[in-house]
């Protein structure tokens, strides 16, 4: 509350001190608060009773409250995601850096297809190498405006590869 208080910045300042807030949170390794189901009216209270009298009972409930909702929508979407996909995360330098290849290159299905065997075959251990293609070439195929930035790529590039992929 006090870098809200504070008004270091010409706007946002309690955005910004209701984010910082998760900083040590997520440092322990825990769920980050949200306010979005807070009732306005409460949080505006409690941060005037901070202000104006020096309070922070209610602002503390509200805090409490909005954590333990929090805590349980964390963990609501946390169980529908299911665990990482280790596979993914073990080879995602890797299949980032062959599907940027793929498009800088701007070769075609064939041509990709011998480049990311390629790849696989000298940076992947046998036994990986099948989903390695697998999974290099179907985010090749997923590829799109939205998801381009994960691998680095300008919409320039994208565009001219897309053009000549199809």
């Amino acid at each position: 509350m006090h870098l809200a208080y504070l008004q270091p910045f010409e706007d946002a300042n309690k955005r910004v001190s209701r984010l910082a807030a998760n900083i040590p949170l997520i440092r322990q390794n825990l769920c980050p608060l949200s306010f979005v189901d807070v009732p306005e009216r409460a949080y505006i209270d409690g941060v005037l009773g901070i202000y104006e009298l020096n309070r922070v009972e209610l602002l503390r409930d509200v805090f409490i409250w909005a954590y333990q909702r929090s805590c349980a929508r964390y963990s609501a979407v946390r169980q529908s995601l299911g665990e990482p996909d280790r596979f993914r995360l073990r080879y995602r330098a890797l299949i980032a850096e062959v599907v940027a290849a793929v498009v800088r290159d701007g070769l075609d299905k064939k041509a990709a297809t011998a480049l990311i065997r390629q790849h696989a075959a000298e940076q992947v251990p046998a036994e990986d190498q099948g989903r390695f293609v697998e999974v290099a070439e179907t985010e090749l195929m997923s590829l799109h405006e939205g998801n381009i930035a994960r691998y680095r790529l300008r919409p320039s590039e994208y565009e001219a590869w897309r053009q000549g992929w199809h």
